[in-house]
């Protein structure tokens, strides 16, 4: 059963009505969607971005996302109506829903909602995660989760917290625990000069990603300039990387070849 937030705005979709047990609807805050995404998980996919986020990444590209209820007010059963109008071209093109932010499992009780809705419609789900906080993620809602993806930000304790304001642990935690219950992930690294570029703590991340055993593949992502204009905006927000210049194709084909030499697919 779906539980947390009763939200009693919208009427029960249509493919939940016949349902043994009482459905409820919960409410979230949404920062925006995109209905054809490509990179988010496999195939097309929509992408929910939530709002709220406990983290101050230094390279945030979405730092309009970071404040609870900045976003729009909705609900489960309203983007599961939604999600239901894209059902054939999602399953036609192999995709699935993806939801991001922000950090998605700020809105656990949601999350919930909307992947046990999007599995009794026989779509693929992805949480985009930090995993800081992973233990609000239940078993129940992990079981309605086809993928992670896992963003390890840096894997020195020291370098993380001056990357994400928050300590490492937690992430590692949950990444273990993604292992043990054999949940497939997709792990995540942004390479950001000066700031991640750590070779020393690239390599250990590199061996723990191997030895989880449950990795499909790791994607470096070179940090790009793109959401600059976005804390230029937000006069209340200081941002330390406008002079930090996007990583070259030699230091990306490096740090890759670290994770390739650990036997690890790498995009």
């Amino acid at each position: 059963m779906i539980k947390g937030g009763t939200c009693p705005v919208s009427s029960t979709p249509v493919f939940l009505e016949n349902r043994g047990e009482k459905m409820e609807n919960v409410t979230g805050y949404l920062h925006s969607v995109e209905t054809a995404g490509t990179v988010d998980g496999p195939g097309i996919r929509r992408i929910l971005f939530l709002n709220g986020c406990p983290l101050k990444c230094v390279y945030c590209h979405n730092p309009d996302t970071r404040k609870f209820k900045q976003g729009i007010k909705t609900d489960a059963f309203s983007e599961l109506r939604t999600i239901a109008k894209q059902k054939e071209m999602l399953l036609s093109m192999k995709g699935g829903v993806t939801l991001s932010g922000g950090e998605p499992l700020s809105q656990p009780a949601f999350v919930k909602a909307v992947f046990e809705g999007c599995k009794l419609m026989g779509i693929h789900t992805a949480l985009d995660t930090s995993g800081f906080v992973g233990h609000r993620a239940d078993d129940e809602l992990l079981s309605y989760t086809d993928l992670v993806l896992l963003d390890i930000k840096h894997f020195d304790p020291e370098g993380y917290k001056r990357v994400t304001g928050v300590d490492l642990q937690p992430t590692l935690d949950f990444a273990k625990r993604l292992a043990k219950l054999n949940k497939p992930v997709w792990l995540r690294f942004v390479l950001v000069p000066g700031y991640t570029d750590d070779m020393q703590a690239i390599k250990k991340m590199a061996k723990f990603a191997k030895n989880l055993g449950n990795v499909e593949r790791l994607e470096v992502l070179p940090f790009h300039k793109m959401g600059e204009y976005k804390w230029e905006a937000m006069d209340e927000m200081d941002y330390e990387l406008f002079d930090t210049e996007e990583p070259t194709a030699e230091l990306l084909d490096h740090v890759k070849s670290i994770f390739k030499n650990e036997g690890l697919t790498v995009y």
